[in-house]
């Protein structure tokens, strides 16, 4: 089972999860900025991701150009800003049991679901 963390009033989640549901991929959405990941939950995607969590940021969201950009911050206090500001974390993201990937594009959702297909 695929977990899809998204936001419906983006373009790019939207795309993501048309592309899943025209596979006919079975999958939970979680609405992540009504329905908050948890420290837990951010910790464990991060690391399906293989990425630190600076590169989860949006950087094109106000909030990081006028406060975050171009500051020095630790892997925990970047998973606090994640955690207190959900806008800014990059979607949609298509977690699996082992993995985890950042649909923009929507190609690179494919490697995730060629098990479930």
């Amino acid at each position: 089972m695929l977990t899809i963390y998204h936001n419906p009033r983006c373009k790019k989640s939207r795309a993501g999860l048309a592309f899943l549901e025209e596979k006919g991929i079975e999958k939970t959405i979680k609405l992540y900025l009504t329905d908050p990941l948890s420290e837990e939950d951010l910790r464990r995607i991060i690391m399906k991701l293989n990425i630190p969590a600076k590169e989860l940021v949006r950087i094109q969201e106000e909030l990081y150009k006028k406060e975050l950009k171009g500051q020095n911050f630790t892997e925990d206090e970047w998973i606090k800003i994640l955690l207190e500001n959900p806008k800014l974390i990059r979607r949609p993201i298509i977690e699996c049991k082992y993995r985890a990937a950042i649909g923009d594009p929507v190609a690179y959702i494919e490697p995730l679901i060629q098990p479930f297909e």
